[in-house]
């Protein structure tokens, strides 16, 4: 009950608030440009880097970027870019779907 109550709460101050749903619960957003630019935001860290393989933790599960001559442009506390030639991205939940 105490839950749901604080649930409730929290989506009533955001909507009163007008803030985005993505930005208040800090989900990752994804942005991929041709097959060569992918900007994540909203991440929690870098699991796995090489060149082929780029593991990325999110609130809500991994993010795996494969491709060819990938390379971290950027990354800061909030956004990271990643660079390269972009072969596949792939998602996995967490199991209770990020929710906590």
């Amino acid at each position: 009950m105490y839950g749901i109550f604080m649930g409730d709460t929290f989506q009533k101050l955001q909507k009163a608030a007008e803030i985005p749903s993505d930005v208040a619960q800090k989900v990752p957003i994804l942005t991929m440009t041709g097959f060569h630019e992918f900007i994540i935001e909203n991440y929690r860290g870098i699991l796995e880097y090489t060149s082929k393989l780029i593991r990325i933790q999110t609130k809500t599960g991994q993010i795996k970027i494969n491709g060819i001559d990938l390379n971290i442009e950027y990354y800061t506390n909030e956004e990271m870019k990643v660079t390269g030639i972009i072969s596949l991205i792939e998602f996995q939940a967490e199991k209770n779907g990020g929710i906590p």
